[in-house]
């Protein structure tokens, strides 16, 4: 894959003051993450040398975006997986219209999310668990295929008070049972 040049705001900003989008390479499919052999009569099931490799491409580009450490806290990811245009474009969006990107060849959004998220984790977040909010979505096709992160962080949020915490209870109507 070619290298990319990814988008990062000085290091000295982090950890993650603003929001940082990251240009990173598109994802492996799910279908070719995980490789099964059997092995003395056992099925292994281990991670692909593809797989591997788009890890390492990834975290070569953390680098040079300059997150070097994963940021603790809540955070939020903003994915947006632009599939390769396709040659045949021109005629597609004269026989199609509007539509003519329905065709285009994209692996499923929940299928990304996981490889990425995976090749995110322990360089960008430290775990799973501190991702809040995910907002992923299918973009236009682009020259070449890459997908669009945006990082933030999940403010934390003390929960309110409730208007009747300091409010003796008292029921709202008298109890004609009660003497």
């Amino acid at each position: 894959m070619p290298a990319r040049s990814p988008v990062a705001p000085d290091p000295i900003a982090l950890p993650l003051q603003q929001p940082v989008t990251l240009m990173l390479p598109y994802p492996v499919s799910a279908n070719r993450y995980w490789r099964s052999y059997v092995v003395q009569g056992h099925v292994q099931t281990v991670v692909s040398s593809e797989a591997k490799a788009y890890r390492r491409e990834v975290a070569w580009l953390l680098k040079i975006a300059k997150i070097r450490e994963p940021i603790f806290g809540r955070i939020a990811l903003t994915v947006t997986l632009h599939p390769k245009m396709p040659q045949d474009a021109r005629q597609r969006m004269r026989k199609y219209g509007d539509q003519w990107e329905d065709g285009v060849s994209c692996i499923d959004l929940d299928n990304s999310l996981k490889i990425l998220l995976d090749a995110l984790k322990g360089r960008v977040f430290i775990d799973d668990r501190f991702v809040w909010r995910i907002h992923a979505e299918r973009g236009e096709p682009t020259a070449e295929a890459h997908v669009e992160v945006t990082i933030a962080r999940v403010p934390y949020v003390q929960p309110q008070q409730s208007l009747f915490d300091s409010m003796p209870l008292q029921p709202l109507i008298e109890d004609p049972f009660e003497s």
